[in-house]
Order: structure tokens, then sequence, then C-alpha cells
């Protein structure tokens, strides 16, 4: 299935593993950034344009006859986290309304602060975190929680691996829910690459439409 996506962050780390990703599957991506300058792509299926996730103008009037609209908006540090992850979804869904019956859907870039360890608790529990990256999960952890009582606009939320940095692209990943993955040594990690590839796979193929999910190899 070939898709129209508007993508807003398309600049970022995980953004552009996203754009490319996108790219190379052959989909028609609108790119929302604040500087169009930050990405330079050759490509017909790509129009990269200058808007802000947070104005109401620029959601509707980007979002309107696509098929999916992805979030990979971040914040750079912990305040500016907390300033952008939950309003963006706030906004993202409040434009997504206006388009009602027949809006796009919406898959957002999480972060794995919330996911459940196998002791329980959550990995923002972890002891000795530093409180930078405390605000950087809770914002995330907030965007997560405002989704979760959205039920007229049809949303997705991919939480990465405990670990995930810029790697290979192996198209290879596991799936869970609300629990961190880890391989039998209890490692969770994954590749940008291969976030991207799950993440347009579940474009393709919804399988996981109102939840949250994470993958990790």
């Amino acid at each position: 299935m070939m898709a129209r996506i508007t993508l807003f962050g398309a600049s970022g780390t995980i953004g552009v593993r996203i754009l490319d990703e996108a790219l190379r599957r052959g989909h028609t991506v609108t790119a929302v950034v604040r500087d169009v300058n930050r990405l330079t792509r050759d490509d017909s299926s790509l129009n990269v344009v200058a808007g802000d996730v947070l104005n109401a103008e620029d959601v509707v009037r980007y979002t309107k006859d696509q098929d999916v609209v992805i979030s990979a908006v971040g914040g750079g540090d912990g305040p500016g986290h907390q300033a952008l992850i939950e309003p963006a979804a706030r906004s993202l869904v409040a434009g997504l309304r206006t388009l009602q019956p027949g809006a796009p859907r919406l898959v957002v870039v999480n972060g794995a602060g919330s996911l459940r360890t196998a002791g329980g608790g959550q990995i923002w529990d972890t002891p000795g975190l530093p409180e930078f990256l405390l605000e950087i999960m809770h914002a995330h952890g907030d965007a997560l929680a405002y989704l979760r009582g959205v039920d007229d606009v049809a949303w997705t939320v991919l939480s990465p691996a405990a670990t995930i940095t810029p790697g290979d692209r192996t198209g290879r990943y596991r799936t869970g829910g609300d629990d961190l993955v880890t391989d039998d040594a209890g490692v969770s990690a994954i590749s940008t690459e291969d976030y991207a590839v799950a993440l347009l796979d579940e474009v393709e193929r919804p399988q996981h439409v109102g939840q949250r999910f994470t993958v990790a190899w």
C-alpha cells in the first residue's frame, strides 16, 4: 500500500530514518520541519515544507487529504521535551479532529521510559537516572497518557527499546506491548534504522491502532 504521509520532525535523528525508510518503500512524504535548510533530499516523492506542529493551522494544512501522519518531533533537552511532546500530541489530535470523518491515522514516536521492566516497575523508576533524562521520559509518558484518552482519532504509539542508536538496517525486530522487550541476556536495544522499519511496517499493515507497542532486536 503506497501511502501519502505527513512527517513532523523529519530532520531529527529518528525522523530522518523514518523519512528514508518511507521513501525507500515508495511512499509520498510531506516533511514538515522548522528549518527546510536542515533537510536535503532530492526525491520526487518528497515535499519539504516549513511548519510548526504546535500551530493548528499548519497541522490542518499539511495533514488534509493524507493517509498517515507521523510525529517524530523532539525537544532537545528535558525542558524542551516537556514543552513540546505532550502539547504536540494535543495539537495533532485537535487538527485531525477537524478533518473527521476520514482523517488520517496518527503514528507517534515515543520513549521507552514508561515501559514495564521484569522487576515490575517502569524504566523511569531506575535509580540514578539524571533529571534531564527523567524529564524526557515523562514528557513522552504524558503524551502517551493523553493519547490513551483519545477515542475519536486513530492513533498508534511506538516505543523503542531501552537503547536506540543509529546503526544497521537489518529489517529484523521483535514486538511487545507495554513490557520492555529484551534478548536472552536481558539486553534491550534497536537501531534507529530498524525502529523505522517497524514503524513503516505498522503504517503499511496496521496492527496496533489505539495502542502502544514497542520493538527491540
